[in-house]
């Protein structure tokens, strides 16, 4: 037997990768392509559909429906990427945070409980930056209250205000899990903002001079 390069046998085939494993690798590819598209568009939908609602909320339209559709949506989406999606969760990660404070804000609207990350069907991580933004949302109404002259108004959504940022202050975690740090620290220099301007409109309600004031 001669040494030399190994025969490669009698299949007549040549070095290297087979083409049906390319060819399958490529099948895999083209499908995830779709599929990352199929995502794109869902996530798509349910992003403008939370903006508008979040929208609707602010001006006080009726926005039952669209809660509905979101929530319904939520759960499809979520169900489908775990099911059909893994590995391309990310693209939907945008939608499904707005989407969640689209419902976190609609609670606050009626006076709800906030339902919690399995009655969306979502994972905790956009549950807890959808509930990070809603801060935001809530100093909006306590600034619409305080354009109203509604002080108790006001004083009710600092009041939950206050809760959502000890809420979110509660965790302690990598941003490689979740980025929650960012989050955190806007809740908290919008609560800090939000309390002075409360407290000098508590002032100016009373008819005293605002402290640090020249009149």
């Amino acid at each position: 037997m001669t040494s030399g390069s190994p025969s490669t046998g009698k299949s007549g085939g040549s070095p290297g990768v087979p083409e049906a494993v390319l060819a399958s690798i490529e099948a895999h590819l083209r499908a995830r392509e779709t599929r990352r598209e199929e995502i794109y568009q869902r996530a798509r939908r349910l992003r403008r559909l939370a903006q508008t609602t979040m929208m609707h909320l602010h001006t006080g339209d009726p926005t039952g429906p669209d809660l509905a559709e979101i929530r319904r949506s939520m759960v499809e989406l979520s169900g489908w990427l775990r099911d059909e999606g893994r590995g391309d969760e990310p693209v939907a990660a945008d939608a499904l945070q707005e989407a969640v404070e689209a419902v976190l804000l609609g609670a606050t609207a009626a006076g709800e409980p906030f339902p919690g990350p399995g009655d969306l069907g979502v994972e905790p991580e956009p549950y807890l930056l959808g509930l990070g933004d809603v801060v935001g949302e809530v100093r909006r109404r306590v600034l619409d209250c305080l354009g109203r002259d509604d002080l108790s108004g006001a004083e009710r959504e600092m009041a939950l205000m206050e809760g959502l940022t000890r809420a979110l202050l509660h965790f302690d975690t990598t941003r490689a899990i979740v980025p929650l740090k960012p989050k955190q620290d806007t809740a908290r220099a919008l609560l800090e903002r939000t309390r002075g301007e409360l407290v000098m409109a508590r002032y100016l309600a009373r008819g005293r001079p605002v402290p640090g004031s020249k009149e």
